[in-house]
Parts: structure tokens; sequence; C-alpha cells
């Protein structure tokens, strides 16, 4: 038990790391396309920067699945790869049709693996509203200084 729980901590901690690192990023080249981006037109823009963040944080979900899929690999739990990103990514989704499950003395890391996902995909929403409505005050700022 201690175990599964030292291994699901790290990975949430590894994978959580990881997307908030790169969210960083993701703001960093959002910052700096700043003057470009509260130019007009506004809705293209609006239409770009949404894009790039929902493709951005399907990456990071990607990553997160993987990295978890390599685990289930690695430590023998799943005897393919298939399966193994097959129930990390209906885990991690939370979406848990139940046709694959793990051992008893793995079944820890699901419910850990689930936890992450809901972790994950709760920052990359709160970072896309962000984005938006940081572009969205930065264009209507735009829009009254030129009057």
């Amino acid at each position: 038990m201690l175990l599964q729980i030292a291994i699901g901590l790290a990975l949430i901690v590894l994978t959580i790391f990881g997307a908030a690192l790169s969210f960083f990023v993701l703001e960093w080249l959002f910052a700096r396309a700043r003057p470009w981006l509260h130019r007009e037109p506004h809705g293209p823009k609006q239409l770009l920067v949404l894009c790039v963040a929902l493709v951005w944080g399907l990456g990071v979900v990607t990553a997160a699945t993987w990295a978890w899929a390599l685990a289930f690999w690695g430590l023998g739990i799943f005897p393919t790869l298939e399966e193994s990103l097959y129930f990390a990514l209906t885990v991690f989704t939370t979406l848990g049709f139940g046709d694959l499950l793990l051992p008893q003395e793995w079944r820890l890391l699901a419910g850990m693996s689930s936890v992450n996902g809901l972790i994950t995909i709760g920052l990359f929403t709160a970072l896309l509203m962000d984005v938006l409505r940081q572009l969205r005050i930065g264009q209507a700022e735009w829009r009254q200084r030129r009057g």
C-alpha cells in the first residue's frame, strides 16, 4: 500500500509540476504577443488564443496520461503499452469504463490517477479562463485609448 501511495504521489507531483511549468511558458508566450493581441481585429485573435490554449492544454493532458501509462506498463501491471495507455486515459479523464481493472495490489493507483486528471484539467480550465479574461481586458483598454 505504501509503495502505491509513493508511486502515485510521485506521478501526481511530476505531472502537476510539468503542467504548471508548461502553463507558465504559455503565459510567457502570450505576454510577448500582448501588443499584437490587443490591437484590432479582436475577434480572430481571441479565437486564435482560444485554439492555441486548447491545443496546449490537450498536450499537457496527453503528456500526463502518457506518464501514467508508462508507469503502469513499467510496473508490469498491463502486458502491453496500448492497454496501459487505454487504462490511463479512461482513468485520468475519469471516464472509467471498467473493462480493464488494476490488480488488487495496485488498485490505489487508479484513484490517484483520477485525482491527478481532475487537478490537471481544473488547472487548465483556470488558465484558459484567465488568459481569455486578460486578453479581453487588454483589448477593451486598447479600444478606449483609441477613442
